[in-house]
């Protein structure tokens, strides 16, 4: 049932399946979403399907309906949050060599995959000493919240993952498990299957992910700690998957906290203090016009997309 006060549907969704027409697939796929004032990003690839999509809940359904309905993503599994703002600004089907990019090639998890963990069953395993808990995410993301106990790889982007197991492998061997757990799933359905195929015996990971975990699991039980980064404009949700405090910076799309906004590198649209060293003065002065439109936009009523900002910042899908 709609929710009055956060009257958008959010659908986070993937399914690794094989797709030789996947280019086929684009074009209808984007008529639908548009034609249900649905926006968000979906990802196509000859592996699946990976997306993160907004829009009135009629609408939204309509669009899942519409995936179900085709052989190819039958029972397609999604996982449903609310919004009181559209998300997304706009709507891109885009096709991609992979739906959540690690860049090792003869990845399947459609052949091979770890051990899926419910959330209910999830504490039990994380708490066992004999086990190592890896959070597969990036830095920008561990950084606000993680599971207790778990080792961050400080990776910078997914891409890093199979380096850095391989540069821990005596680490990761020595405890009888592996446990791996990411935002919605997908990234450790490639990661355990990257592990298994390394060799790995005992890999598992949480099925449906943190977003999973916070939804069924209550608070007073939970050993979560922090908020969970979400790829949209909420930026992150806590237990019940409520919208949390941070806000974005939309210079590079990471998440900023009060105490961010204070700092002298801090200019709403323009930097933050994680990247105001990593932008030139010609992409400052860049975004500053980008906000001067959009504030102009905001003042007639009117949306304004804006420019594309550096590298994160069209990443609204989970492992992109």
């Amino acid at each position: 049932m709609t929710d009055q006060s956060q009257p958008y549907l959010v659908a986070a969704l993937y399914k690794f399946v094989a797709l030789p027409h996947f280019k086929d697939l684009q074009a209808p796929l984007q008529a639908v979403c548009l034609d249900h004032e649905v926006r968000g990003t979906i990802l196509l690839a000859e592996e699946g399907i990976n997306g993160t999509i907004a829009g009135p809940e009629t609408g939204l359904r309509a669009v899942l309906a519409y995936l179900n309905a085709r052989p190819e993503f039958s029972g397609l599994v999604h996982k449903e949050s609310w919004a009181q703002e559209p998300p997304f600004p706009r709507m891109k089907v885009r096709l991609k060599k992979e739906i959540v990019t690690m860049g090792v090639e003869g990845i399947d998890p459609n052949a091979i995959v770890g051990t899926y963990v419910k959330p209910a069953d999830w504490n039990a395993l994380i708490s066992d000493p004999d086990v190592m808990v890896v959070d597969t995410r990036n830095d920008y993301e561990v950084a606000i919240g993680t599971f207790k106990g778990a080792v961050d790889p400080q990776t910078k982007s997914f891409r890093e993952f199979p380096k850095w197991a391989e540069d821990h492998e005596a680490e990761l061997k020595k405890p009888k498990k592996v446990a791996m757990f990411c935002t919605g799933g997908i990234r450790c359905e490639k990661s355990t299957a990257f592990m298994k195929q390394q060799g790995y015996d005992e890999v598992f990971h949480l099925e449906g992910g943190i977003l999973k975990y916070l939804e069924e699991m209550p608070e007073d039980e939970s050993l979560w700690q922090g908020e969970c980064f979400v790829f949209d404009d909420r930026v992150s949700v806590g237990h019940g998957l409520t919208p949390g405090p941070y806000d974005m910076c939309h210079a590079c799309r990471r998440p900023i906290s009060d105490e961010d906004k204070q700092s002298p590198h801090y200019t709403h649209g323009i930097a933050c203090p994680h990247c105001y060293d990593e932008t030139s003065e010609t992409q400052k002065a860049r975004f500053a016009e980008r906000q001067k439109q959009i504030a102009l936009a905001k003042a007639r009523g009117e949306l304004h997309i804006g420019v594309s900002a550096p590298p994160r910042s069209d990443q609204p899908v989970e492992g992109e």
